[in-house]
């Protein structure tokens, strides 16, 4: 009897789709991928290195390319596997950042701007941090952005912003206010480089008085350093002390602004002991003072300290970009840049002031 071959294409396809659906549910769960803070540091890693070779190549702030181009990517947030990372990036690498920072400073450079020059600049800091909160009061924003703008001016543009907003917290001011103010610190930074030496000029001031001004007044470390030095080799001399100065200052600053404002969640009536307990890394960066202090840390050490230094809190900014939501940022609107340009104008005319008397 022959054997009778069977039409597969006439057959019903439901026994087949019953199979897989058997399948399906009778086969082991295959587990989630563990989440690691490799996908979101890779991305800030890699926007870093493309923001440091547009810096390099175009002569532009490095950390405002960083802001830019983290903003651009701030869609990469909404996928949960770059959550750790960017967490990871915007506070371990912002802290190790800071901490790294302090063996740009001794005290013996402090020593050596003396006495009335030191309190000038002390008097100039105060006066330019409460500039900043009084500005945020006149347009309506919270203290926070006030204490938040007035400190990045007065002490060292985006490296103390960033140590500041560690304490302030993201409950109490949000990304979005947070980066628009970093934007704006970098480029009246930026801008104040460029134009302070040709005022200093214009004003017919000496070269302590140049360097003195342009080490009080101008907030990132590289560009006053760069504007002293653009100014003449004496002036670059004595801005690079002067601003040194302020950054050894930023500790001191970071201590009474948790102790005016306190931790989050936590009561300001809380006991002295509670409020008195510092960030680590502001410890550390007190120590690393200290330790370059009493055992100066070789050159080539410092310059790749400051690198690493650099390196790390490009990546922080990056990350904070990337985190705040474009549709915040629109909201927003341009009030928490009004603190910034108050306080950077007086921070000017209070440096001109103190420069002409102490210079």
């Amino acid at each position: 009897m022959a054997r009778q071959e069977i039409d597969w294409d006439s057959l019903p396809s439901a026994a087949d789709l019953f199979g897989e659906m058997h399948l399906a549910e009778t086969a082991p769960a295959t587990a989630e991928p563990r989440e690691t803070v490799f996908h979101g540091l890779a991305i800030c890693a890699i926007a870093a290195a493309a923001a440091a070779w547009l810096s390099e190549h175009y002569h532009f702030p490095i950390i405002l390319l960083g802001l830019l181009i983290g903003l651009s990517l701030s869609f990469v947030a909404r996928d949960p596997r770059s959550h750790m990372g960017l967490d990871f990036a915007s506070r371990t690498c912002l802290r190790f950042g800071v901490v790294l920072l302090g063996l740009q400073v001794t005290f013996s450079q402090i020593g050596s701007l003396g006495p009335a020059p030191f309190a000038a600049l002390v008097a100039i800091m105060t006066v330019t941090f409460l500039a900043g909160v009084a500005g945020a009061k006149l347009v309506g924003q919270s203290r926070y952005t006030g204490i938040l703008a007035g400190g990045a001016t007065a002490i060292c543009g985006a490296s103390a912003a960033m140590a500041l907003y560690g304490i302030i917290g993201r409950e109490r001011l949000s990304q979005s206010q947070f980066a628009i103010t970093l934007v704006v610190v970098s480029l009246a930074s930026a801008l104040a480089m460029s134009l302070y030496p040709i005022l200093a000029e214009y004003l017919q001031l000496t070269d302590s008085q140049a360097g003195f001004l342009i080490g009080a007044s101008i907030h990132d470390v590289a560009q006053a350093i760069g504007g002293g030095y653009a100014f003449s080799e004496s002036a670059g001399s004595y801005a690079t002390i002067v601003k040194l100065s302020r950054v050894a200052l930023l500790a001191p600053v970071v201590i009474v602004t948790g102790l005016v404002i306190g931790n989050v969640g936590q009561s300001k009536d809380g006991p002295v002991w509670k409020r008195l307990a510092l960030p680590w890394f502001i410890v550390a960066f007190f120590g690393v003072v200290l330790l370059n202090s009493l055992a100066p840390i070789p050159a080539p050490a410092r310059d790749a300290a400051l690198s690493g230094s650099k390196g790390l809190l490009l990546i922080a900014v990056i990350a904070t970009a990337m985190r705040s939501r474009l549709d915040l940022l629109m909201e927003t609107g341009l009030k928490p840049a009004i603190p910034v340009a108050i306080a950077t104008v007086v921070s000017f005319v209070a440096s001109l002031a103190a420069a002409m008397l102490v210079g």
